[in-house]
């Protein structure tokens, strides 16, 4: 499988997946403002929604949006206990948590990621990630992971996205559960060599 990846952008979720489920894949980043891979291939022509990730299978099928590639990857490997089973209770409070993180979180970083944005709006929009992040503190307080007491691929997503919070220097020195389950997924080998492998540490 090959990976099409930008450094530290959501794309890092599924990349923390593979290696977590020790699958066997490669990695070619995109730069997204060109729409131009490392290897000087037009990336619209691979993704035509000009975004990362795209994961291309073996099959030569393509699969785009984080969501969807990582309940894919978790699903080659049973074993590993990524995802719980499909039909359980536990699989759809995972896609829960999944699209929470997507749909508020992912989506919520969005204006301060783009420039001209005023700061009245920034400001609205940050307060608004605070208030998400303080409901998963509280949530955290009480278990390791976001499924309770396994990582799972939500906890990809959500370390993802909480990178991009410390990043931008967003005050959660008011949240400790959070910042000790971003600490303990950060020390997670698999996470660890993903970060490396995107320069992000």
């Amino acid at each position: 499988m090959k990976l099409y990846y930008k450094p530290g952008a959501c794309s890092l979720s599924p990349h923390i997946v593979l290696r977590e489920a020790g699958l066997d894949f490669t990695l070619e980043r995109v730069d997204l403002a060109s729409k131009k891979t490392e290897f000087g291939e037009d990336y619209l022509r691979i993704n035509p929604k000009g975004q990362v990730p795209a994961l291309l299978l073996d099959s030569g099928d393509m699969l785009t949006e984080g969501v969807a590639i990582v309940q894919y990857l978790a699903d080659q490997v049973p074993d590993r206990n990524l995802i719980a089973p499909a039909g359980t209770l536990a699989r759809y409070h995972a896609i829960e948590s999944l699209n929470f993180i997507a749909t508020e979180l992912h989506k919520g970083f969005s204006p301060l990621f783009t420039p001209g944005v005023p700061e009245a709006y920034q400001k609205m929009a940050t307060d608004r990630l605070l208030r998400h992040f303080a409901l998963l503190d509280t949530q955290l307080s009480e278990h390791d992971y976001l499924q309770g007491s396994r990582f799972s691929v939500a906890d990809a997503y959500l370390f993802t996205v909480l990178n991009w919070a410390f990043m931008l220097k967003l005050d959660l020195s008011h949240l400790p559960a959070l910042q000790r389950y971003y600490q303990r997924i950060a020390a997670r080998p698999a996470v660890a060599a993903a970060l490396a492998a995107e320069g992000l540490q």
